[in-house]
């Protein structure tokens, strides 16, 4: 099958930074994902000892992984942007 793609012609992808940034906050993005399963679990099959627990767990490792890409972020040295609508 031989997709007509012409129209992504001059579209620029996202730059190294922008991928390296996605993969630093990775840990986040899975920690929601897996609290989010744990809230459809709740949803499903009710609220009980078990998934609780696994609600709490995941709760915990969200926060977890938000701290540890926040401290990330603070360590990292502060980029000036100019353009029209930034203040250099």
């Amino acid at each position: 099958m031989n997709a007509d793609l012409h129209y992504l012609d001059g579209l620029e992808g996202p730059s190294m930074a922008d991928l390296a940034e996605i993969d630093a906050e990775m840990p986040l993005i899975e920690a929601e994902v897996d609290w989010l399963d744990a809230q459809i679990t709740v949803l499903r099959i009710g609220l009980n000892e078990v998934t609780r627990q696994m609600v709490r767990r995941a709760q915990r490792e969200r926060l977890r992984a938000a701290c540890t890409v926040l401290a990330a972020r603070a360590a990292r040295p502060r980029r000036h942007a100019t353009g029209p609508d930034r203040v250099a």
